[in-house]
C-alpha cells in the first residue's frame, strides 16, 4: 500500500471515529437527562463541524473502496478535494477563534474535540497539500465551494427559528438578531474565500510533476 493511501485511510478511519465518539457522547448526556435519543441525532447533524467531518471521512473513504465509480471520480478531483480542504479549514479556524474559550470539555468530549475541531482539519490539510496534484483551479471555484456553507447557514438559522435553539453563538438571531448575525456571516464568508483563494494559489504553486493522489 502506498504511503499516501495508508496516509488516507489513517486519516478515514480517524474522522469516522471522532464523529462516532461525538455521537454517543450526545446520546448518552441526553439519555441521563431523560431525553429523546432521536432529538440528539438531529442535533448531531445541525452542526458544521459534524457535517464537514463527515464529507471529509466520505471524500476519503469513497474512493478507497470503489475507485472506479461515478462517485469516486467526482470525490477524488482536485478541485473537490480543494474546496472539502477549505470547508475543514474554516472548522478548525472559526473553533479556535471564537468557540475553543467558550468550554473546557474532559475526558471522552475533550477527545472527540480535540479530533474533530483540531486534528483532522490539520491533517486533512497535510494530505491534501502532499498529495493533491498540481490542476487548473480557477479563483471562481472560491465562489462555488462557499454554497456549501451558505447553504448551511440558511440550514442552521430555519432549524433554530422552528426550534428556538441555535448551534453556535454567533448565528444566534434571538440573541444578537438578524443584522448582527449578517454581519457575522458575512465575516465568515470573507475568511471562506481568503482561506479558499489561499488553497488555489498554493496548488497553482505545486510543481508540475507533483503527483501520486490517494
Amino acid at each position: 500500500m502506498k504511503v499516501k493511501t495508508a496516509f488516507a485511510v489513517g486519516l478515514a478511519a480517524l474522522a469516522w471515529f471522532a464523529l462516532i465518539l461525538q455521537l454517543l457522547i450526545l446520546l448518552q448526556v441526553r439519555r441521563a437527562a431523560g431525553l429523546s435519543l432521536s432529538g440528539g441525532v438531529g442535533n448531531f447533524f445541525s452542526y458544521f463541524t459534524v457535517l464537514t467531518n463527515m464529507l471529509v471521512a466520505v471524500t476519503l473513504s469513497w474512493p478507497l473502496a470503489w475507485p472506479a465509480s461515478r462517485v469516486g471520480h467526482l470525490l477524488s478531483a482536485a478541485d473537490f478535494r480543494t474546496g472539502v480542504a477549505a470547508n475543514i479549514a474554516l472548522v478548525g479556524i472559526t473553533y479556535s477563534l471564537l468557540l475553543r474559550a467558550l468550554w473546557r470539555p474532559q475526558g471522552a468530549q475533550w477527545l472527540a474535540d480535540t479530533l474533530l475541531h483540531d486534528a483532522v482539519p490539520l491533517l486533512y490539510l497535510l494530505l491534501w497539500a502532499w498529495a493533491v496534484p498540481r490542476a487548473r483551479l480557477r479563483w471562481s471555484s472560491a465562489l462555488r465551494w462557499a454554497l456549501y456553507p451558505l447553504a448551511y447557514l440558511v440550514f442552521a438559522l430555519l432549524r433554530g427559528v422552528w426550534l428556538g435553539r441555535f448551534p453556535y453563538p454567533f448565528i444566534d438571531v434571538a440573541h444578537l438578531g438578524y443584522a448582527r448575525v449578517a454581519l457575522n456571516a458575512a465575516g465568515m464568508l470573507i475568511v471562506f474565500l481568503l482561506i479558499a483563494a489561499c488553497l488555489i494559489a498554493l496548488n497553482r504553486l505545486k510543481p508540475n510533476r507533483h503527483g501520486g493522489q490517494f
